[in-house]
């Protein structure tokens, strides 16, 4: 078909799937329940039957025992007498006939109003008449089944009583009414299912949306919505829908610019490389050696670039952490007695925290180091320069402080973008302070920067205090060389 609407397609079709099944289950159900009550009408009837029968049958014995209420009197051999008196008291149910007969002939008849036809019951007179003892029994006549109850009298005189049910007309009466039951049930099925089809595209509609925004977003288009109506199910699909887009708006929009920023970055160096070749004079020792040089330290700085890069896209994975048992106050010693070395400064050791928690020393170690370097970078000699650790309200707060120049406030507010430099200038490649935020991250905390009174700058990074199981070893996590040499090479870059 052009519309593409062809019978798979509508098989297909979630609410018409759903329908289905709904539907199936309603019209099983149907059948199962109109199938259990005709069987309990039909059950219940022939137990009614049986006790009528059972019940007539029951009177005429007693009364056979009894005395004639006319005289008080036994009633002896006088038959008429007792078939006279009780019929004078029974009235038949409904299809059912009570017949006295004395010898062979039929004395007395009484048939409900829709009971069979006495020459429809001649038939079975024979077995009827033959009987010697109390007999029930079931046969087939023209108009269908029929139950009976034989008694024989022998009182000197011959006589039998027999109670005759029909059960057709009540049986036809029971089909009937379940027939009616089952059109009402069926009517009502198709009823419900028309509503339900109509409720049900209102309540898939956010679902079609979704579809619909999923098919028209583009590679670079994230800025297409659900609209969101109501607080089902379906509309928290959409609203969830919408938060993913949003996500990866935001995310799309970030690595855009990071690329930008990243491929302006790459480019100045090797500009610089180029100018300097196209310029460098090859007689010129001196000339070739100055201009090796730029070339070198274009190079490295390229390579610290696209290492930081690197430590910035793993900060996405998974395993970019590797956490265990780190005993505060040995790492706050250690990791100071490592920074304090790396510059010519004032340094002292503010707080050290105690307690073990987890986390990942060594990327915490490199969180010190590039702020160390920061400051190396951006305070003269002498610089008083203060690092620390502290637990408070059960997060781990980590700073590097100094009294230098300090920053502004628009730079303390980008401090942490990437490629971001301080206006005092800096030829790092503006990822070390990223790098920074990506480990906090990381381990689910912040990073800031803070202005210190009257003048100077102060870093820090809050992650959770999270106490590692009884189980597991407390051993502090050191630090290792490599692990140093790696923050060292990697944090020359960094910038304010």
């Amino acid at each position: 078909m052009r519309d593409g609407r062809g019978p798979g397609r509508l098989l297909g079709n979630m609410r018409v799937r759903i329908l289905a099944v709904v539907a199936l289950l309603l019209a099983g159900s149907l059948v199962v329940s109109v199938v259990l009550l005709r069987n309990v009408l039909r059950e219940r009837l022939d137990e009614e039957i049986a006790l009528a029968m059972s019940r007539e049958v029951e009177e005429f014995r007693l009364l056979t025992q009894g005395t004639n209420p006319q005289t008080g009197e036994p009633f002896g051999d006088d038959l008429e007498a007792m078939f006279d008196v009780y019929f004078a008291r029974e009235v038949p149910d409904e299809g059912e006939t009570l017949i006295g007969y004395i010898g062979e002939t039929p004395y007395r008849t009484e048939a409900a109003g829709d009971a069979l036809p006495a020459e429809e019951l001649t038939a079975l007179e024979e077995g009827w008449l033959s009987a010697d003892a109390e007999t029930y029994g079931v046969a087939q006549v023209a108009s269908g089944e029929v139950r009976f109850s034989v008694v024989p009298v022998d009182v000197g005189r011959r006589g039998t009583f027999v109670v005759v049910n029909h059960p057709l007309p009540e049986e036809t009466e029971i089909d009937r009414s379940v027939l009616t039951e089952a059109v009402i049930q069926l009517v009502t099925l198709v009823v419900a299912i028309m509503i339900a089809f109509a409720f049900s595209g209102r309540v898939l509609r956010p679902l079609r949306s979704l579809a619909e925004t999923a098919r028209t977003i583009s590679e670079t288009d994230f800025t297409r919505r659900i609209p969101v109506r109501g607080q089902d199910e379906a509309s928290e699909i959409a609203s969830a829908f919408n938060d993913m887009l949003a996500r990866l708006e935001a995310a799309f929009a970030t690595q855009r610019k990071f690329l930008d920023e990243a491929s302006h970055e790459l480019r100045a160096p090797l500009t610089v490389i180029r100018g300097h070749l196209e310029l460098m004079e090859l007689d010129d020792p001196a000339e070739r050696e100055a201009t090796v040089t730029v070339i070198i330290e274009e190079i490295d700085r390229m390579n610290r670039m696209v290492e930081d890069l690197l430590t910035l896209a793993r900060a996405e994975h998974p395993d970019f952490l590797s956490v265990g048992p780190v005993d505060l106050r040995h790492w706050t010693n250690e990791t100071y007695r490592r920074a304090s070395v790396l510059c010519a400064r004032e340094w002292r050791l503010d707080a050290v925290a105690d307690g073990h928690a987890v986390a990942d020393a060594q990327r915490l170690t490199q969180v010190v180091m590039q702020l160390v370097e920061n400051v190396c970078h951006h305070t003269p000699d002498g610089t008083r320069v203060g690092l620390g650790t502290k637990v408070v309200d059960g997060r781990i707060r980590i700073w590097v402080e100094d009294d230098g120049p300090g920053l502004d406030d628009e730079d303390r507010a980008r401090a942490f973008d990437n490629f971001h430099r301080s206006r005092a200038g800096h030829r790092g490649t503006g990822l070390g302070l990223p790098i920074v935020r990506a480990i906090a991250e990381a381990h689910d905390g912040v990073a800031r920067a803070m202005p210190v009174v009257p003048h100077g700058a102060r870093f820090e990074v809050e992650i959770p205090f999270v106490v590692p199981p009884p189980e597991q070893s407390t051993a502090q996590d050191e630090p290792t060389e490599s692990t140093i040499a790696v923050s060292s090479a990697s944090g020359n870059g960094l910038t304010r």
